[in-house]
Parts: structure tokens; sequence; C-alpha cells
């Protein structure tokens, strides 16, 4: 069997590559540790979008819809305001249009490679950015602690562990999102005609004209009903909706069926994701992206119980984890 973890370059940049059985999967270091690929080698099949050749420039510029990107903290903060603990921190406004502040500062940075290897059930790679005084990141985010990501490849697909830990003396916020950016279609052959998708969604936050929650819900469409039932186009719309996350079954999961080739990708996140992001980047037909997100976007601003909208936090020492699987069934 084809086991392998290697460092070589991807598009000319520095990546580590993990191959098992028919799957392979590349993740970027020095560009927010980003896991890039995900592929089924002997299936023609690419889960991921990647940035073409000639597209890396853009990527590099803007590496927030290919891959796995990181977001801590995720999504928009008005104002670039992050109110916390009795202070409020000032994040960039970089996102003009809003006048908010988006996604955070761990996707754009290099991370350590820590290991990288195979055994017999897996090939693994861990990956970790350490953020102390010295770091650029303490600056807009003034809190000590260690972010590990591991992506491991085996017979059951990919896997990621999540692993946070705060270094420091203070509560610190623990907001993550990952902009997971998938192919639909993933297969070579078919279409986007052939893609359906589910999701365990609740309810539609109703977002304001700067994409922030008013604190109310929207009543599903019937397309969205369907979304959470039997599956429905990922471009039934353009779609740039924020929803709570409700398991079915004692799971919280996006399926993307391929009815051309009678295939389905899971994305099976864990339930401490407490909200769902979906884009389409205008119903594009070529990918979109199903984002797991700990919190309510604009958590901070907003006056509701801190689990149902998943402000969670860090005491000093204190230590989050989850892990989320794609497979195909």
């Amino acid at each position: 069997m084809n086991h392998k973890a290697f460092e070589g370059p991807y598009q000319g940049e520095k990546a580590v590559w993990l191959q098992f059985g028919p799957y392979e999967a590349v993740i970027l270091p020095e560009i927010g540790g980003n896991l890039i690929a995900f592929r089924d080698k002997e299936s023609g099949y690419r889960f991921l979008r990647e940035p073409a050749e000639s597209e890396m420039g853009q990527f590099k510029d803007n590496p927030g819809v290919h891959g796995i990107p990181v977001l801590f903290p995720p999504n928009r903060y008005e104002d670039g305001k992050f109110p916390w603990n009795g202070q409020t921190y000032q994040f960039p406004v970089n996102e003009e249009a809003t006048g908010n502040h988006l996604h955070g500062f761990l996707h754009t940075i290099p991370w350590t490679v820590e290991e990288f290897g195979t055994t017999p059930s897996e090939s693994y790679v861990a990956v970790s950015v350490k953020i102390d005084e010295e770091h650029p990141v303490f600056t807009m985010l003034p809190h000590k602690f260690t972010f590990r990501l591991r992506y491991s490849l085996s017979a059951a697909g990919l896997s990621q562990q999540v692993f946070i830990l705060n270094n420091g003396d203070n509560v610190m916020p623990c907001l993550l999102a990952f902009h997971t950016t998938v192919n639909a279609p993933f297969a070579e052959g078919s279409t986007s005609d052939d893609c359906k998708v589910k999701f365990t969604i609740g309810q539609r936050w109703e977002l304001n004209e700067r994409m922030l929650p008013t604190g109310k819900y929207q009543a599903l469409t019937v397309e969205e009903e369907q979304m959470r039932g039997e599956g429905v186009s990922p471009y039934f719309e353009e779609m740039d909706n924020h929803y709570t996350a409700v398991p079915q079954n004692g799971r919280n999961r996006m399926e993307l069926t391929d009815s051309k080739i009678g295939k389905t990708l899971v994305y099976d996140v864990g339930t401490s994701y407490k909200q769902w992001m979906i884009w389409n980047n205008k119903a594009c037909k070529q990918y979109f992206c199903p984002e797991p997100q700990v919190n309510l976007v604009n958590a901070p601003h907003v006056d509701l119980p801190s689990d149902e909208i998943g402000l969670f936090s860090l005491a000093p020492g204190e230590i989050w984890e989850e892990t989320s699987r794609f497979y195909v069934k």
C-alpha cells in the first residue's frame, strides 16, 4: 500500500504531502496551515477547491476560498471592535463594504510543522502556531495560546484534530471556524446538476445590511427545509447564509451526494460547532463553503446566552479540542 508522508513543493510553495491507499492530501504550513488538497487519486476525485498554478498569487492575497482555511476568530465583527472581559480589542476593518473585521488572523500567517510520518493505519502531519508577546497577532488579540492542527489520512478518509491551549494568565476567547471550500462536483465527468447537499441546520439567523445578525430568526424556505431533509442543489440560489447547527442522529454534518456516480462525501464535524455558514459564491456551480463555526457571527456584541451563540472562553491552562472527518460512502 502507498503510505507516505513527506515534504515537497506544491505550486512552488513549501508543503507536506500525505498519501494513504487511494487518498492524498497536501498542507501548506507557511500559508495559514491550510490543508489545500484532499483527493482520491484512484477515482479521480478532488474534494477541495485548489488554486491553479496561475492562481497562486491571488490565493496568497486572499487565502480564504481554497482548501480548509482556519478562521480565528471567524467571520464578521462590527466596526472591528471585539468586547471581551471588560476590554474592547480593535481589529483591523478589512471588509470595506461592510465596515467590519472579517476572519481573524491565523489563515494568513506561517505555521510550524511539528511532525509528520506514517503508521500502519495512517499518514499524518501536525502543524501549530504559538502566539505570545513577540508574535504580530498578539498586538490585535493579546492572549498567549497554542493552536495545533493534526490531519491524518487512513482507510476512513481524512481526519482533522483541533487543539487550543491557553498559555496565558487571562481568560481568552475561543472562537473558531473553517472556511472549508468543497468542489461540487468533485468527480470528473459530473456536473453541478448531479449534486445534492444536506446539512444539519436548525434555524436561519436574520442578517442586516452589514451581514451582522439581528438576534432574530427567519423562516426557512422550502429549499432550506429540503437542505436539512432529503437534500437540494447547493446552488438553488445565491447563499451567504448563517444557521444554527442542530445535530441529527447525534452527528453534525454536511453530506454532498453525486447521483451520477452514486457516492456521498460526508463532512462530519463536532457538536461544539454551534453554527453553520453556507456560502456558494453567487451560486457559481463549481464550489461552495460548508463552514462549521463555533460561534454566532459578531457574538461578543449579541445579548444572548453564551452557550447558545457559541461564545466560548478558555481559562488559563485550559484546552479546547474537537475532531472532524471527511469520508466517502
